[in-house]
C-alpha cells in the first residue's frame, strides 16, 4: 500500500509542539522546510529549554540549547520560536502544560498542530481537545509499518535542509558518544520512509481530520 501525500495544499499555518530543542531535527525538520519553501508559515512551540540534556550547569545548557535551536530554526525557515520553561527531565502533564499549549494554540492560530506521540487517541475521538479547538488538522511523525497514515516527499533540498538543521545542534550531539553523523543518519530514515511513498526521500506522518466524524461514529451508522 502506498501512503497518500499530507494534504498540504490546505495548510496556512503549522504549529510544532515539541517538548525539547532538537526534537523537531530529527527528520520532521525536512518536511518542514519543503512547507516554508511553499509558503506555509510554521511556528515551533518548545515545552522546555533541554537544560538536563548536557553535563554542563543546566543554565548554561539551556542558553546553548536554544541558541542552537534558532539555528536549526533559521536554517528551515522558521522565524516563530516560542521556549516555555517548564523543568525538562521531570515534564508532567496537568492544567499549567494544558494552559501553556492552549494559550500558543490560540495565540498562533494554527490550522495544523504537530506533536510527537499518540497517547491522546481515545475510542471516543480525543483526549483533551481543547488543545485543539481551532485546529483543522492533528498530525505527528510516524513510522511505516508503525501507524504512519501520510507523508511528505522531502528528496532534494528539503532533506539538505534537514539534516543542516540537526547538525545546527552541533554542541548537544558533540556530547552525546557514539551519536551518528545527521547527514549518515537522516537519509537512511527518510529513504525508508520514502518507500511507502514511492519517492526517494519521505517524512511520514499519522493525520487525522478533526472536522471529520470520529471512527467510531462513522462505523456505528455503516452497521
Amino acid at each position: 500500500m502506498t501512503l497518500p501525500a499530507l494534504p498540504e495544499e490546505s495548510f496556512q499555518r503549522v504549529l510544532c509542539v515539541v517538548a525539547h530543542p532538537d526534537d523537531m531535527e530529527y527528520g520532521t525538520s525536512a518536511a518542514v522546510a519543503r512547507w516554508t519553501a511553499r509558503g506555509i508559515e510554521v511556528g515551533y512551540l518548545l515545552l522546555t529549554r533541554g537544560e538536563a540534556g548536557m553535563p554542563n550547569p543546566p543554565e548554561e545548557t539551556a542558553r546553548l540549547r536554544v541558541a542552537e535551536q534558532q539555528a536549526a530554526c533559521a536554517i528551515v525557515g522558521v522565524k516563530h520560536l516560542t521556549v516555555l520553561e517548564h523543568p525538562d527531565g521531570v515534564l508532567v502533564y496537568g492544567l499549567d502544560l494544558r494552559r501553556d499549549i492552549c494559550r500558543e494554540i490560540r495565540r498562533f492560530k494554527p490550522d495544523v498542530v504537530l506533536r510527537t506521540g499518540y497517547d491522546i487517541e481515545t475510542p471516543y475521538g480525543f483526549d483533551q481537545a481543547d488543545h485543539f479547538d481551532a485546529v483543522r488538522w492533528l498530525i505527528a511523525p510516524g513510522l511505516a509499518g508503525f501507524g504512519a497514515t501520510h507523508g511528505v516527499e522531502v528528496t532534494g533540498e528539503p532533506l539538505r535542509r534537514g539534516i543542516a538543521s540537526l547538525e545546527a545542534h552541533a554542541a548537544y550531539l558533540a556530547a552525546l558518544p557514539g551519536h551518528p553523523a545527521p547527514g549518515d543518519m537522516i537519509p537512511k530514515f527518510t529513504a525508508m520512509s520514502g518507500k511507502t511513498m514511492g519517492v526517494e526521500h519521505a517524512v511520514l506522518f499519522r493525520a487525522h481530520d478533526l472536522q471529520a466524524p470520529p471512527e467510531f461514529f462513522t462505523e456505528a451508522m455503516e452497521d
